[in-house]
Parts: C-alpha cells; sequence; structure tokens
C-alpha cells in the first residue's frame, strides 16, 4: 500500500512577514494609576503574578493595581473596537 506523499519544495526565497499588530498594552507606569475599584477574588497563574510583583517593585506601585489598570485597557480597547465596527 503506498501513499501519494509530495516533497516540501524549498526555495531562497525571502521571508515575508505579516503585518505588524500595534502593541496597545500599557506600560508598567501607566498601570500604577488609581482608580475606583471593586473587590473580587481570582486565581492567576504564579508566573504572571510574580512578573506583576517585579515590574510593581520596579515602580513602586501595586502589583493588584497594575493588573486591574491592565483589564480596563483591553476592555476599554475591546469597547472602542465593538463601538466602530457598529458604525
Amino acid at each position: 500500500m503506498s501513499k501519494n506523499k509530495e516533497t516540501a519544495k524549498y526555495t531562497d526565497e525571502p521571508i515575508r512577514l505579516g503585518a505588524r499588530v500595534p502593541d496597545f498594552l500599557p506600560t508598567p507606569a501607566e498601570l500604577a494609576e488609581a482608580e475606583e475599584t471593586v473587590k473580587i477574588t481570582i486565581a492567576l497563574s504564579k508566573p504572571s503574578i510574580e512578573f506583576f510583583k517585579q515590574a510593581a517593585t520596579e515602580t513602586n506601585s501595586s502589583y493588584q493595581k497594575m493588573i486591574r489598570r491592565l483589564l480596563d485597557e483591553y476592555v476599554q480597547r475591546h469597547q472602542e473596537a465593538k463601538q466602530r465596527f457598529r458604525t
């Protein structure tokens, strides 16, 4: 029983990358700004918490505040995109 397999053909053509997606995430310093809050309980991955704790130490801020600002920015961007789509 033989299967028809095509052999990959490689060339020396330059690789073309797709369009670059702009980085819309705020910097750690921007995440340190204060806002009204609501307390919740959430489980996050250890590497994520370690990242935010380190960034908070470097910016003399709260890691919880930084995570909150990141989520706020995410929501804002998606709400703006949704509005653009509707119009």
